[in-house]
């Protein structure tokens, strides 16, 4: 794997949450949200991480971003901003930056929040919610930031004298435009999208998903898209990564992945994706029992309570995360040998 054009990487990456009891509050269980994972993402590109609600993917994207402290590993970013004199690029590992530093990589590190309304100040009008990163960064001031809001608005789709308006004046499209105004003032390198349309309505879905796309093209953007909508993230993404009870359990190319899943639960998540064809029939793949508990997760594979293909191997052992071969990761013991429903029709 060539680190050329690699702009984050993520190794061993863990966020363990304390499950406490008692009057002296002692520590008796770990919840393990994140529970281990490696990916990486070129620049330029989008990784789509999707999931069933619960499996840690937004932690893992709040992780990634220190918004939450990970418990462990490592999270290495490739900053240009930072660069010195007579470098392309200066690689900083998230997890242990001070304070300082992490404050200058927030300049290059963002994140679209998954609900448009609760994530702006309603006590702000927009142009102070826009602008106000460039206040803390001290990048612009007085009639320059002023310029620069209206330059951010009316690159995702509004108009300047909405500057003066508060969030409630605003459809749930509009404000996550406004949220996506804010993610691009200090002109980042990466932007994490945690779930940005899945509070909006359909038909806005598509809008705000092209806009994405225009910007990450128009400001050269990298993005993390977590969602939990396979369809979705076809659409929009260029490698797809698989999470189930903290763990990455599959990622592939986007094609790949829908054409040829290698793990059965990526092939059981497919199965529930309506096909907008009357005469497709797909055989609809119904997991038993729930989803184990975090705090106390299977041995072997977390995923063998509800495999159907499930061997003696998977019950004991912990599958390594591997390479198959075109950068196709999978964590499962029988990869090899299985042969899964594809998903036509989509």
């Amino acid at each position: 794997m060539s680190s050329d054009n690699i702009l984050l990487e993520v190794r061993n990456l863990k966020k363990h949450f304390p499950v406490r009891k008692g009057l002296l509050r002692r520590v008796v269980a770990q919840v393990k949200a994140v529970d281990g994972i490696d990916f990486f993402i070129r620049e330029g590109e989008t990784l789509g991480l999707v999931g069933e609600s619960g499996c840690g993917k937004t932690t893992a994207g709040r992780s990634v971003l220190r918004l939450i402290e990970p418990t462990s590993g490592e999270v290495l970013f490739r900053s240009k901003k930072l660069a010195g004199p007579g470098e392309t690029h200066r690689e900083v590992n998230v997890v242990a930056a001070s304070p300082r530093l992490m404050k200058a990589l927030r300049r290059d590190m963002q994140i679209i929040f998954q609900d448009p309304y609760s994530s702006l100040n309603p006590r702000m009008t927009v142009g102070a919610i826009v602008g106000e990163p460039l206040l803390v960064h001290g990048v612009a001031r007085g009639m320059e930031r002023e310029e620069r809001v209206r330059d951010l608005l009316g690159a995702v789709g509004l108009k300047p004298d909405h500057m003066k308006r508060y969030p409630h004046e605003f459809s749930g499209g509009q404000r996550q435009r406004i949220g996506v105004a804010r993610a691009l003032a200090l002109d980042p390198q990466l932007i994490v999208a945690d779930e940005p349309v899945s509070a909006l309505d359909v038909s806005i879905q598509a809008q705000v998903l092209n806009l994405l796309e225009d910007l990450q093209v128009e400001f050269g953007l990298t993005y993390l898209f977590i969602a939990h909508d396979l369809s979705v993230v076809k659409h929009s993404s260029d490698r797809v990564a698989v999470m189930y009870l903290g763990k990455i359990v599959e990622l592939a190319a986007t094609d790949e992945l829908f054409n040829n899943p290698r793990h059965p639960y990526t092939e059981a998540l497919m199965s529930a994706v309506p096909v907008p064809d009357p005469d497709y029939v797909v055989e609809r793949i119904l997991l038993e029992g729930d989803v184990p508990s975090p705090v106390n997760p299977p041995s072997g594979c977390y995923f063998h309570p509800r495999c159907r293909y499930a061997e003696d191997v998977c019950r004991t052992e912990s599958p390594v995360y591997r390479d198959l071969g075109k950068e196709h990761f999978v964590t499962c013991h029988l990869a090899d040998g299985l042969r899964l429903q594809p998903i036509r029709g989509r």
